[in-house]
Formats: structure tokens, sequence, C-alpha cells
């Protein structure tokens, strides 16, 4: 399954962008897809993830209540809604995909196998 990440772009701080994830086939009740990003000169990070089957949702803590994820399950979609950008939202989001993970290892990025290309997102002051 191919993976591609959109919707990236300029924002002001405290505006919104909304990035997108498709997969070119279809995501099983298994999966779990997650959006991580990297800013330069750091390791990439979880943001958040969402499980396929049941809709349940995870953040960091930087996010919550800020960023929303979800999935459109017909079309194969996540999606994930940025609202109240920082500064340091400023860098490459990725959206990926897990087998199986289990909940303690859902903000692992070793647990995701599959990765789409990535959208940049950079937030000015």
């Amino acid at each position: 399954v191919q993976l591609q990440a959109f919707g990236g772009g300029l924002a002001q701080a405290g505006g919104s962008l909304r990035l997108s994830c498709a997969a070119s086939a279809r995501i099983f009740s298994s999966f779990t897809m997650g959006w991580f990003r990297q800013s330069p000169g750091k390791e990439r990070e979880f943001v958040a993830a969402i499980r396929w089957n049941s809709g349940h949702t995870y953040y960091a803590d930087s996010v919550k209540g800020r960023f929303t994820i979800s999935r459109d399950n017909a079309k194969n979609t996540m999606y994930l809604q940025m609202n109240s950008l920082k500064p340091e939202d400023t860098a490459v989001y990725y959206c990926a995909t897990a087998y199986g993970v289990i909940l303690s290892q859902i903000r692992i990025l070793q647990e995701y196998e599959n990765w789409g290309q990535g959208t940049q997102v950079t937030v000015s002051s």
C-alpha cells in the first residue's frame, strides 16, 4: 500500500491546516495509522494515531486539544486537522501504517512499517 500525504503549506500562528493521507488500497481493520513529524536537526516524533477499526485516537501531549486525527474508511484516507498552530509545529509531516501494534507501542516510530513521502508545514509567528 502506498501512502500519499498532502495538504501542508504555510500558516500563521493561530491558524489552521488540514493534512490528508491517502492510501492506494484498502486499509484493513488490524491496522493503525499515524502521523509523525520531523523538524530540521530533530528526530522524527509521534503526533497522533488512530485505530482503523475502532477509530480510537491517541495524541502527543504537545498537540492534544489542538490537533484532531480522523479517518474515512470508505476513502482509505486519514486526516489531521491542525488548529491553533504554533511556530514549533513547523516540520515535515509523515503518515504511516502499523500492523497489529499494541497500545503501549503505538507512539513508537519503529512500529510503523509503511511511510508516505511527507508534507511540509510551516507556521510563521
